[in-house]
């Protein structure tokens, strides 16, 4: 007796012996006329939906294909998850072909059919069609509201979305209290993603308190993403409110601070959480925590750490996952192992263009251009198309060495080889790359030529240009740009006051402290962080809180006589201030990468060696100094500074002091 209307058990594997309708195995091909009617439509109904629900998007959409071979009417039932397949496939053709013959049978205007189409055409980046489908919808529910929603964030038309929602609420007040068109926590989701991508903390503040309102401020959902939306309007606090006020959590709970903390550079509080995820044991973590806790790592310079979670990726079977083993890339390069990233990135069997990509940041970063370069054309014999990020990658690694041929070479070959129209990152690499070179002139008119407008990013490569090369006036017309453009950014007017004290004018020097006083303007300071036996040890210019102080000093002044002994001459340019050189040379020897490495080498072995990271670019004295330690002990001393990494042996840098 065959079944019209498979039960549980027998839909259960039924997809599976559809899979095998064309096998040799008497068995599968039994048990499929035994126990499916293939002439009854929801005997395919209940197929297509299993394989769609198991995410066999492809099979579902064969199974559709084999039933209209039959000649077989489809009813309402058989066109959603059908088209839901198309989605998951963003397969716009078959999309197409499945609207096509819901409007043969008469069953686009059905509510389910129609948001299901909704959902498909903006998933496959066809708004505009999405948009008239849903205007043609005579009775929306919240499902099709929230598909049209959901489809202009996927888009990235977050406004658009909001003012959807805005009708949303009209419409729904003029329902009478119908539960068909009432906002959902669902709803509320997508809503708080098209948040996220605004980042007007008045928007999230106020789609937040509607939430509360509506009862939503429990649901794990709303939250998850409240979290989110919060985070990228700056307001980490709040975030962190949210998740501690929520009375359960997921794997995304934790996975979403973990991330918000690590992409902030919050390293620290990145990993206390992820220790309490562990320790409270309630909630398995997963290939996504990895990934956001090895970002941590990375910012962090927490190699010892970082090697861990890379242990528990190997033994969760995890190294195959491509954004797991490209994180363990990354993380490794910015941990100053890029030969260990290397091994990390030989191992992968699948290499997509992300992983490709921090491949050659990471020998760019470490002044190791020709190898980036080298990577770059493996990437292309592979038949991986690169992306807008590769060429980033390409054209830093360029600037960090001085290739200046190559980096105009593949500046020019983006758009006219790989249809990629420069942006302003990629401007802002090759202003980099002339200003380095000394073309300042150069740089100044490739940014007056450019096809989009020049950012921050453009113009303060421009100035830091400008510094290194004592350019007063071109420092100056990139100064303006930059106070124009980001006012509360005290950087830019330390930069040019670098560069007048550099020109000995003083009173401009006192003039730029007088408006960064009077704008409520503070430097940020300069600090070294260096990593002993998995502690963080952080030191600050002249800084005498750590326990060991007395013993870094000493230390340093026995350095201090070596480094005579071997040709060294104080660098006081560095010194912003109007005094005498004996008290300026007072100011540099105290600089905190040099307490760092000192407090390094005191508290290693022979032979270890000393990592640091400075959260600000490596003074022309430290690095002289560190240099010639370096030979003095005998050591491999590595700075990652806010530009690039240098690698100290044998009296020289792996810069070739070129940064």
């Amino acid at each position: 007796m065959k079944i019209s209307n498979p039960t549980s058990v027998v839909i259960t594997f039924s997809w599976k012996i559809f899979r095998h309708r064309y096998s040799t195995n008497p068995n599968l091909t039994t048990l499929f006329n035994k126990y499916v009617d293939k002439t009854n439509v929801n005997s395919w109904n209940s197929i297509i939906a299993e394989l769609a629900r198991s995410g066999d998007s492809v099979e579902a959409l064969r199974a559709f294909s084999s039933m209209r071979k039959l000649s077989l009417k489809p009813n309402r039932s058989s066109f959603p998850c059908t088209i839901k397949s198309c989605s998951a496939l963003l397969d716009l053709q078959s999309g197409r072909q499945a609207h096509q013959q819901a409007l043969i049978f008469g069953y686009e205007p059905d509510l389910f059919v129609s948001s299901a189409l909704v959902d498909m055409y903006s998933k496959c980046g066809e708004l505009r069609d999405a948009r008239t489908l849903f205007d043609e919808i005579s009775q929306r529910n919240v499902v099709s509201w929230t598909s049209m929603i959901t489809g202009y964030v996927q888009n990235d038309d977050a406004h658009m979305a909001l003012l959807l929602f805005k009708e949303f609420l009209v419409e729904e007040s003029g329902s009478e209290g119908d539960g068909e068109i009432c906002v959902d926590p669902i709803a509320m989701v997508s809503v708080l993603a098209a948040c996220s991508r605004v980042s007007d903390k008045s928007v999230t503040e106020g789609i937040h308190g509607f939430s509360i309102k509506r009862g939503f401020e429990g649901d794990l959902g709303v939250n998850n993403t409240l979290m989110d939306a919060y985070a990228k309007c700056g307001e980490l606090g709040v975030s962190r409110k949210v998740f501690d006020g929520m009375d359960d959590r997921d794997v995304i709970s934790w996975n979403s601070i973990i991330a918000v903390y690590a992409q902030n550079g919050m390293s620290t509080e990145s990993m206390e959480i992820f220790i309490r995820m562990v320790k409270d044991g309630d909630v398995n973590y997963n290939a996504v925590t990895l990934s956001a806790v090895l970002l941590a790592c990375a910012h962090s310079g927490s190699q010892r750490l970082g090697k861990c979670i890379h242990d528990q990726v190997v033994k969760m079977g995890l190294e195959s996952d491509i954004y797991v083993a490209t994180s363990i890339i990354d993380m490794y390069c910015k941990c100053g192992k890029v030969e260990m990233a290397r091994k990390a990135f030989d191992r992968m069997r699948g290499k997509n263009v992300k992983s490709w990509s921090a491949l050659i940041a990471g020998y760019g970063m470490h002044g190791r251009a020709r190898e980036a370069l080298d990577v770059f054309y493996e990437m292309n014999k592979a038949a991986v198309r690169p992306n807008y990020i590769t060429f980033i990658s390409v054209l830093a690694a360029c600037g960090h060495t001085g290739l200046l041929k190559e980096g105009w070479h593949w500046f020019k070959a983006m758009s006219h080889e790989f249809s990629i129209e420069p942006g302003v990152e990629h401007y802002g690499c090759m202003v980099d790359l002339l200003g380095r070179a000394g073309r300042l002139n150069e740089a100044f008119e490739l940014i007056k030529g450019m096809k989009v407008k020049p950012d921050f990013v453009v113009w303060s490569a421009l100035l830091s240009a400008c510094r290194t090369h004592n350019n007063v006036e071109l420092g100056e017309i990139s100064a303006r740009k930059l106070f124009e453009l980001d006012p509360k950014n005290c950087g830019y007017y330390v930069l040019l006051s670098n560069i007048y004290a550099d020109a000995g004018r003083w009173e401009d020097v006192e003039r730029m402290r007088i408006v960064m006083k009077n704008r409520g303007l503070v430097k940020p300071p300069g600090f070294s962080l260096v990593d002993i036996k998995g502690r963080i040890h952080v030191f600050l210019v002249g800084d005498r809180e750590h326990p060991q102080h007395k013993e870094i000093y000493e230390y340093l002044e026995k350095l201090s006589m070596k480094l005579q002994e071997v040709g060294y001459v104080p660098d006081m340019t560095s010194v912003l201030h109007d005094v005498g050189n004996e008290e300026k040379e007072m100011i540099i020897r105290v600089h905190s990468e040099k307490l760092a490495v000192a407090f390094g080498i005191m508290n290693t072995v022979p032979g270890t060696t000393i990592q640091i990271i400075k959260n600000l670019r490596v003074c022309g004295d430290c690095h002289t100094a560190i240099k010639l330690i370096s030979k003095i002990v005998d050591r491999e001393i590595v700075v990652r500074d806010s530009k690039r990494f240098h690698h100290f042996r044998d009296g020289l840098c792996s810069c070739g002091d070129y940064w």
